[in-house]
């Protein structure tokens, strides 16, 4: 029904930088907003950044002013999350989000998940 495709992911030092990219596809009716979720081994997953389809931006604490979510502008099914000054405890697998509806079921909010992208901060 909707595929979630990301890209982006790899090894970079402290301090580095990376691009996660996420493009959605499918039976879209409506995008609530989409966004990313990490997870480190052995940690519940947690909220990076979400934005939402008016552009309002939701981040964890933990990446405030280091992260910045953007949409893609000319297409509202692809976002991107600017990862700085990234730290060690960054690291982990990291999913794109959408939450929206689908056209087989107009009526029902759900959340559609990516298959994840693994973010490995180390020296």
């Amino acid at each position: 029904q909707v595929q979630l495709v990301e890209s982006g992911g790899g090894l970079v030092q402290p301090g580095g930088s990376l691009r996660l990219s996420c493009e959605a596809s499918g039976s879209i009716f409506r995008i609530n907003s989409m966004g990313w979720y990490r997870q480190a081994p052995g940690k519940e997953r947690e909220l990076v950044a979400s934005i939402a389809s008016g552009g309002s931006t939701n981040y964890g604490d933990n990446v405030k002013g280091r992260f910045t979510i953007a949409g893609d502008g000319a297409k509202n099914t692809i976002v991107h999350l600017q990862l700085n000054s990234l730290k060690p405890e960054d690291t982990g697998f990291y999913y794109c989000n959408l939450h929206g509806r689908t056209w087989q079921d107009p009526g029902k909010d759900d959340d559609y998940w990516g298959q994840g992208t693994q973010v490995t901060v180390s020296s």
